[in-house]
């Protein structure tokens, strides 16, 4: 059974919320490709335009599928692709060509190495007042730490998310997802849109920029204002919360749970419903700040009572009550839960199956019509399409041979 239907129609969407918006993505690896991918959701033509050596996250498997690893289809899907040799002068001028008729320009080329070309940011907003440029990159291009490579791993450590992820106790772990990439892919998404709605009133572009470094740090919630109030700096807490109890991995009689419970209403359910109300009676257990100070007590207290219960019909019991918690699943089993279909989070394209948009709009739903692109599978019928001879730049066109012609499309 397919979770979500393939559409036909072509990627200038008619009914999608960004219908019309023509974006060349010329950026690598996470930050950018995940943003050209939510522009691509909803309805832009993105263009991905790769160097002759492709986006290196083609090669970052197994798994492979199509010649191009599961990391590449994981971000590029509903987008058209091309190949430019940009390091030619004569590649420079084709995505010059192809930015006149473009609205939002995405890349994450290292610092510099756009104005070196003469086509930083100065240059491509005197020659294309309307451009939306969005720059993803690791620190910026000033500052101490202006220029340097970032990578979502290393900035996790050098923000301080590591260390405030691990064990108590333990040593400082990096979080089990690109978290940093995917917020800042998030971020430039948001920048992009919010350049564009100010652009209907000026009709002028402008620079979008998002970091990975500022958005690591961003994402610091609530050890940044605990510091700045308290000045305690922030330590592992394993699964615990530093400022609420109980908010956990509590063990069962099987499988373990999470609990989230933000306020007493909650508590007090809680208690009821694993058979011990007396817990809630308890004084040390009377308020939030009160479960926080003794919160190994209480984690006693209750496993002791969940120890009788099964994990996973407890936790579907105790959030039907309106206990915030759940079951701790794997990757397997998020996919098969018949929640995760309801949502349309899993996207089935022919052969190509990805994960879905957590944007649901009403009248401008979101539409999944084509698998991620073969290496430079569209550069012919890109540039066709907008007048531009392909054999005239054949010399910086890697894979055109491959490539179908708009006529073979």
């Amino acid at each position: 059974m397919r979770d979500h239907e393939t559409t036909t129609e072509t990627p200038m969407q008619p009914h999608s919320s960004l219908s019309g918006l023509r974006v060349i993505d010329a950026s690598r690896v996470l930050g950018g490709p995940y943003c050209g991918q939510i522009l691509a959701d909803h309805g832009a033509d993105v263009i991905k335009l790769e160097p002759p050596a492709g986006d290196e996250t083609r090669g970052w498997g197994p798994p492979f599928r199509d010649g191009a690893a599961s990391y590449f289809h994981g971000l590029n899907r509903n987008k058209r692709g091309i190949s430019v040799d940009l390091s030619q002068e004569a590649g420079r001028e084709l995505l010059l060509e192809l930015l006149a008729d473009a609205d939002v320009f995405i890349e994450n080329f290292k610092t510099g190495t756009l104005e070196r070309w003469g086509l930083g940011t100065d240059e491509l907003q005197a020659r294309f007042p309307r451009l939306i440029h969005a720059r993803v990159s690791g620190f910026g291009a000033d500052g101490p730490m202006g220029g340097l490579p970032g990578y979502d791993a290393a900035i996790q450590a050098v923000c301080g998310i590591m260390s405030v992820n691990g064990e108590a106790g333990g040593t400082p772990l990096r979080a089990g997802l690109p978290v940093v990439d995917m917020v800042t892919g998030l971020n430039a998404a948001l920048g992009i849109c919010m350049a564009l709605h100010e652009r209907n009133g000026s009709g002028k572009g402008q620079f979008v920029e998002t970091t990975l470094y500022d958005c690591g740090v961003s994402l610091l919630h609530p050890h940044l204002p605990n510091y700045y109030m308290s000045g305690k700096v922030a330590q592992p807490t394993g699964n615990a919360h530093p400022n609420i109890c109980p908010y956990d991995t509590y063990a069962t009689g099987s499988d373990p749970i999470f609990l989230a419970v933000g306020n007493n209403r909650q508590f007090v359910k809680l208690c009821q419903t694993v058979g011990a109300p007396e817990i809630a009676d308890d004084p040390r257990f009377a308020s939030n700040a009160d479960r926080l100070a003794h919160a190994a007590a209480l984690k006693e207290a209750l496993e002791k009572e969940m120890s009788a219960h099964d994990g996973e019909t407890l936790a579907q019991t105790l959030i039907r009550a309106g206990v915030p918690c759940g079951a701790v699943r794997s990757i397997d089993q998020v996919v098969d839960d018949p929640h995760t279909r309801h949502r349309e989070m899993v996207v089935d394209i022919g052969a190509y199956r990805g994960t879905g948009s957590p944007v649901k709009l009403s009248r401008t739903p979101v539409r999944y019509h084509s698998a991620p692109p073969r290496f430079a599978q569209h550069t012919a019928e890109v540039l066709t399409e907008r007048g531009i001879d392909p054999e005239r730049f054949r010399s910086v066109l890697p894979g055109l041979s491959d490539s179908r012609t708009a006529e073979e499309v």
